[in-house]
């Protein structure tokens, strides 16, 4: 297999250089939310670069948005660690380009259900009805992994798709037991946290520690066609994510203004908790590794198929694509 290395000098004095053509590259935003590659078109880091972000409409989910990027209608996928690998397993050849999100104490996947609801514990999930953006993504796969840290049988709650501007109302109009906010959707839990009659039974750092929780993706064969626009692809997405956490007022701003012209609640911008990722926006391998793991346990995965550096190898300044 073609060898392809992209060198990340990740520093911001760097002046990246224009190409005679533009590389267009499409991708599916999320409601309510806006991605590094979204801010860093905002701030202007592209200009000159090429690159051109064309929205090809909205995704409910990560593993929509991997449908899309396997059949060629998108050149940005998006999507959990876990959507990601089950994604490559069924013989996509995917590359995690840079986190698009961290789980971390500031910024994390949070479950709430009613404040009067007699659910205290994951102890108490069994049986009970949890709203979850998408089915074999992050959330999913963290509910599985709290009920098997527990002692449960891992398919014992019953999950259902809500989008996420829906996850609030489906919760308190009693059609669900628990509704899960991914670490994605800040805007929209800080929204319902505010609103009150809520009561938090669980988040994701509780049960994954701090941890990449999504990648964003590429195909290698893209990778291999345009290795210069995906290095400016991913050296601009991470300075974006380095300006977030040192300028989180201005951030909110941009995604009100985004939100805005998208025709979405501009208002929910004011809840946005960062990206949660570290400095740099680099992953780590255990970002991947941990979820090889579980699917290994889970009997999806052979062991020793695949390993972190397989789909994602980070030294230093430098990502390698295998």
């Amino acid at each position: 297999m073609k060898h392809v290395l992209i060198s990340l000098a990740l520093s911001t004095t760097l002046t990246a250089p224009a190409w005679a053509d533009d590389v267009v590259m499409r991708y599916m935003p999320s409601h309510g939310g806006v991605s590094a590659h979204d801010l860093a078109q905002e701030l202007g880091y592209f200009d000159g670069t090429g690159i051109v972000l064309e929205s090809a409409g909205y995704a409910s989910g990560g593993p929509e948005s991997l449908m899309a990027l396997a059949g060629g209608s998108i050149e940005i996928g998006s999507a959990a660690t876990a959507a990601v690998l089950n994604s490559i397993i069924g013989g996509n050849d995917f590359v995690a380009a840079y986190p698009t999100n961290g789980v971390n104490d500031q910024v994390q996947s949070i479950f709430y259900v009613l404040e009067d609801s007699p659910i205290q514990s994951v102890k108490d999930l069994p049986g009970k009805t949890v709203a979850v953006n998408t089915l074999g993504a992050h959330l999913d796969y963290t509910v599985r992994e709290a009920l098997h840290q527990n002692g449960l049988p891992a398919d014992s709650a019953n999950l259902v798709t809500v989008p996420g501007p829906q996850l609030e109302q489906v919760l308190r109009s009693g059609q669900v037991d628990v509704a899960a906010f991914g670490y994605w959707q800040t805007t929209f839990e800080g929204a319902a946290r505010q609103a009150g009659g809520l009561r938090a039974i669980l988040d994701d750092t509780d049960v994954l520690g701090e941890i990449a929780g999504g990648f964003t993706v590429l195909r290698k064969d893209w990778v291999e066609d345009h290795p210069e626009a995906a290095q400016q692809f991913i050296r601009q997405s991470a300075r974006a994510l380095d300006y977030a956490r040192e300028h989180p007022e201005e951030t909110r701003q941009i995604i009100a203004r985004v939100l805005e012209e998208r025709g979405e609640n501009p208002g929910v911008a004011q809840y946005f908790a960062g990206f949660g990722v570290r400095p740099g926006g680099l992953a780590a391998e255990r970002d991947i590794q941990f979820w090889i793991d579980v699917l290994v346990r889970e009997g999806k995965l052979a062991e020793g198929r695949l390993k972190a550096s397989d789909i994602l190898l980070v030294t230093g300044d430098e990502v390698a694509l295998k």
